[in-house]
């Protein structure tokens, strides 16, 4: 998008942000541990019944985090077209996952974490509050979903 263009309505940047969740396959993740220290790392995902579903390793730092911590910030974009998603988070054993979300995320990344190692979980993530925004003419609208509700 150019800086010279119109701002996009609230209902245009929902639908940006939709696409953009069944398109894109990586999204940074961000998560802390119980003492506060923060953790970001870029994960694959899928978008699968309103909800992110992500995998990766319980050992790991972010895997203990979503574990222990149950909340995530979760971003796609640059710096100039940005994507914030604020969501409560279930840990889900290899066993216990859903088989719809993982076939989505086999299908969407040509990885099945149930056939890797046992140390690997899946992480879904309900988004409770979503922020987009295309630089700064677009900040006052930003809010697109709060409460889990989404405002348009």
């Amino acid at each position: 998008m150019k800086i010279d263009t119109s701002p996009r309505d609230p209902r245009q940047r929902r639908q940006d942000v939709l696409r953009r969740l069944d398109e894109e396959i990586d999204i940074w993740v961000a998560s802390a541990d119980v003492d506060g220290l923060p953790c970001l790392v870029p994960l694959w995902f899928v978008w699968h019944d309103a909800s992110v579903w992500l995998a990766t390793r319980t050992t790991n730092p972010t895997g203990r985090n979503l574990s222990a911590g149950r909340r995530a910030r979760l971003a796609l974009g640059d710096t100039r077209d940005v994507v914030l998603i604020d969501g409560d988070v279930e840990a889900w054993g290899l066993e216990e996952v859903p088989d719809a979300a993982a076939e989505a995320f086999l299908a969407k990344t040509g990885w099945d974490p149930r056939r890797d190692s046992a140390s690997y979980a899946f992480f879904q993530v309900r988004p409770r509050a979503v922020q987009a925004w295309h630089e700064q003419r677009e900040l006052p609208k930003r809010h697109l979903m709060k409460d889990g509700a989404w405002l348009v």
